[in-house]
C-alpha cells in the first residue's frame, strides 16, 4: 500500500494552529479530527470531516508539557466518531523550539488509548499528531492496534507537509527486553 497521509482544508489547518499554539500559549493545547480514511490510487488519505477543539473544561489536568483529558472528553470524541463513521485523528501540542516528536508520556499514553479507540470504533484508523511551533511530527494505526506507522504527510491546499519522522525511528517495543 501506498502513503499515508491526512488531507485538510487551510482555513482548517489555519484554525487547528491557531487553537492549538496560541501567540500566548502556557500549556500543551488538544484537538480531534474526525476523517474518513479512504484509498486514493495507491495511498491511504484520511480525509477531514470535522474538528473539534479540546476546551479548558476538556482536562483533568493541563500543564506546559503534560495533560490529561476528562472521561467526558474522550467519551464524547470517540462517540461523535463513531456517529460520523469516522477516524479519529488526534492533535496536540509541545510548546518547545526543538523538532516536533512525541515524548515519553506521549507514547505511553498512545500506547493506553489507541487499543481502546480501535475496540470502540471496531477497527477504524486512528492517526496522531504533534504539532510544534516550527514542525509538526505523525504516526497512524491503520492495520494494528499496537503497531504504529509513519504518516508522510498533511495535504493543505495541495500542498505536502512532512512531518519529522522522529518518533517512530525511536519508538520501541514494550515487549522487546532488548529495548529497555
Amino acid at each position: 500500500m501506498g502513503r499515508l497521509l491526512l488531507e485538510l482544508p487551510e482555513e482548517v489547518q489555519s484554525a487547528l494552529l491557531a487553537h492549538l499554539l496560541p501567540p500566548s500559549a502556557r500549556s500543551e493545547e488538544a484537538a480531534f479530527v474526525f476523517a474518513k480514511a479512504m484509498v486514493k490510487e495507491t495511498d491511504i488519505v484520511f480525509t477531514f470531516v470535522e474538528w473539534m477543539p479540546v476546551a479548558q473544561d476538556g482536562f483533568v489536568q493541563h500543564c506546559d508539557y503534560y495533560f490529561e483529558l476528562t472521561d467526558k472528553t474522550r467519551g464524547g470524541v470517540i462517540k461523535r466518531a463513531h456517529d460520523l463513521g469516522a477516524s479519529l485523528v488526534e492533535f496536540h501540542s509541545h510548546l518547545s523550539s526543538r523538532p516536533a516528536s512525541f515524548s515519553d508520556t506521549d507514547i505511553e499514553g498512545l500506547r493506553q488509548f489507541v487499543p481502546h479507540v480501535w475496540w470502540r470504533l471496531k477497527g477504524k484508523p486512528y492517526m496522531a499528531v504533534v504539532i510544534a511551533p516550527k514542525s509538526f511530527d505523525a504516526l497512524a494505526w491503520r492495520t494494528d492496534p499496537n503497531a504504529p506507522e509513519a504518516v508522510c504527510g498533511i495535504l493543505v491546499g495541495g500542498s505536502l507537509l512532512r512531518p519529522t519522522g522522529l518518533t517512530l525511528k525511536d519508538w520501541k517495543d514494550p515487549d522487546d527486553a532488548q529495548s529497555i
